[in-house]
């Protein structure tokens, strides 16, 4: 089923209080604001290849909704900061987070800070990067943002946020990262690999990882999900309605299943997480490419790969055989396809055409 409202009133439902709700969305600190910084030349680079995006520009902007915050009304968090492990602060080992390793260094976003700004501006290895989460589509993903930074628009698409750069205001919905609109429409993003995963995991794997404190600057109970809660799940996590109409309706999954998708220039393609957990790999193939989506069973996450077309890989209860030789799941010979973890009606609404690996 499927409700037309605002996201502010999603938010109360799930809550059940209006106090716990303007804890959300009103700012106390100060936010870099809305207004553009340059032109475009200094806006986010743009990846080597375009992505596929199934649809017109102007077709998508005319399906952008209100989500009912204003711009920015869903702050970014512009200077983070972080602590380490050891921390008390840090999330339960069953609580969701964000990891990625760059240059060495391990780092963790928990969602439980995520969902209340949706985007974090961060420096990763020196590299101006943006993690950015939307929790109405359970998609997490990374964009290189060069001397700009991005912030929430207050606006939807399929659901999924839509961001602006400050230094164009051109706008971006996160799953496709390319401008729909604005002085880049039709820009691609660069990405990033990001990992879906537990604290409890993370942190066995990487133990002298940091984490993003919950010291934002901002007035939140990073204790409390504004839309229900996610582990277990309860509220819009657990329920089959979306908050705003799809762009496209495909009932071969359930709308709330996860799925980890790929894209190439030439289309997409998207398997059932727990599909993937169970057979350990799954061997695409998009427009004659050939991409490979890997599980890791450590972390339980995914890994995209564009596999040559005469390799054989096979899963292993301990890694990947890449002919013939075992390999960790995060560290196959190839070059990585981001992967991206996504409830199926936002894929499938998205990439309407879609295959959905059997």
């Amino acid at each position: 089923m499927e409700y037309r409202t605002t996201r502010r009133r999603a938010m109360a439902l799930a809550v059940g209080t209006t106090g716990a709700l303007a804890g959300c969305l009103d700012g106390v600190a100060n936010t870099a604001g809305g207004a553009s910084d340059g032109g475009p030349d200094r806006g986010p680079p743009a990846a080597d290849r375009p992505r596929h995006v199934a649809y017109d520009p102007d077709h998508l902007h005319g399906e952008v909704v209100s989500g009912g915050p204003d711009k920015d009304g869903i702050p970014a968090v512009d200077d983070p900061s972080f602590v380490d492990a050891s921390a008390a602060s840090v999330p339960g080992d069953d609580d969701v987070v964000v990891g990625v390793v760059r240059g060495g260094t391990a780092t963790a976003y928990p969602r439980s800070i995520l969902v209340h700004h949706e985007i974090v501006n961060d420096r990763l290895d020196g590299v101006p990067v943006s993690v950015t989460y939307c929790p109405l589509t359970g998609t997490v993903m990374g964009f290189e943002r060069r001397d700009t930074t991005f912030g929430v628009s207050g606006n939807l698409v399929n659901n999924n946020l839509v961001m602006y750069d400050r230094a164009t205001d051109s706008r971006w919905p996160q799953m496709l990262a390319t401008a729909i609109s604005g002085p880049l429409v039709g820009r691609t993003l660069r990405e990033f690999d990001l990992v879906w995963t537990t604290w409890g995991r993370w942190r066995r794997r990487h133990p002298e990882t940091r984490v993003l404190s919950t010291d934002t600057g901002y007035l939140r109970n990073y204790g409390v999900d504004p839309y229900g809660s996610y582990t277990p799940k309860r509220g819009y996590y657990a329920q089959e309605y979306t908050i705003f109409s799809s762009l496209a309706d495909d009932d071969r999954l359930g709308a709330k299943d996860i799925v980890v998708g790929v894209r190439t220039t030439r289309g997409a393609a998207a398997v059932e997480h727990s599909r993937l957990r169970r057979r350990g790999l799954a061997d695409l193939s998009i427009g004659g490419r050939r991409i490979a989506i890997v599980h890791d069973p450590g972390l339980d996450a995914a890994y995209g790969y564009a596999l040559p077309a005469t390799t054989t890989v096979t899963a292993a209860s301990t890694g990947v055989v890449v002919d013939g030789v075992r390999r960790p799941p995060a560290a196959l010979p190839f070059d990585r396809v981001p992967a991206i973890e996504a409830m199926w009606f936002a894929w499938a609404g998205f990439y309407p055409d879609t295959d959905l690996h059997a």
